[in-house]
């Protein structure tokens, strides 16, 4: 038998979209349950991750890990024969570790500040800050193909799902990311070109209409 591998995820989730990523790197197989956050978590969920009962929870041979850069770490280790995500070198890796850990701290609710304040000296604070922070990674980024070099790896896994939202910061946040941050966009395309990102990343668009849609409701 081989391995038995479930993602529980749901669709926009930009933490779920890493764990995507890496299995489609590795050309690992999988089985996807959909766990909609809108609704009650599911028994199993609350089974697989009883600590926070949040996605994704990566289940391989009915062992959970959870945690998105955890699990994307755990596949890169599991599956080491193929596309390693992380570099070799302690140095280097301990900084790809760094920044993953900085994006998954920071972007998320920097950018929901960004869509979900109200016009005005709040949501300008937030567009500053959201920009500051994108602006600081396209420093760490250079003038390098990815943000290891010249190999995809597990800073853009960790980065990358979130230019699915960013017509969603722009539209809702009246800002221009790719006049601000045009290497990072640039970035963002070149990892589009990857048939694991694009295969795993759902259009701007759907993601935009997603988020307007909540926030009309609510």
């Amino acid at each position: 038998m081989g391995d038995e591998v479930v993602l529980l995820g749901f669709w926009i989730s930009p933490y779920g979209m890493r764990v995507r990523i890496a299995l489609a790197e590795k050309g690992i197989n999988y089985e996807f349950i959909d766990e909609d956050p809108r609704r009650d978590k599911s028994p199993y969920l609350q089974e697989m991750n009883p600590v926070y009962k949040k996605i994704p929870v990566l289940i391989h041979n009915g062992k959970p890990i959870c945690e998105s850069l955890v699990i994307v770490e755990y596949i890169d280790e599991v599956w080491n024969d193929r596309s390693p995500l992380l570099p070799s070198d302690p140095y280097q890796r301990s900084q790809a570790r760094f920044w993953a850990d900085y994006v998954d701290k920071k972007i998320y609710e920097a950018g929901r500040k960004v869509y979900r304040t109200k016009e005005g000296e709040e949501q300008e604070a937030a567009k500053k800050e959201f920009l500051d922070m994108l602006k600081l990674l396209e420093k760490q980024l250079g003038d390098k193909v990815y943000f290891g070099g010249d190999r995809f790896g597990l800073v853009d896994i960790a980065l990358v799902p979130f230019y699915s939202w960013f017509e969603a910061y722009e539209k809702l946040g009246n800002l221009n990311i790719e006049i601000e941050c045009p290497k990072l966009v640039a970035w963002a395309k070149r990892c589009m070109q990857i048939e694991s990102v694009s295969k795993s990343l759902p259009s701007q668009h759907k993601v935009y209409e997603f988020i307007a849609d909540i926030i009309k409701k609510y």
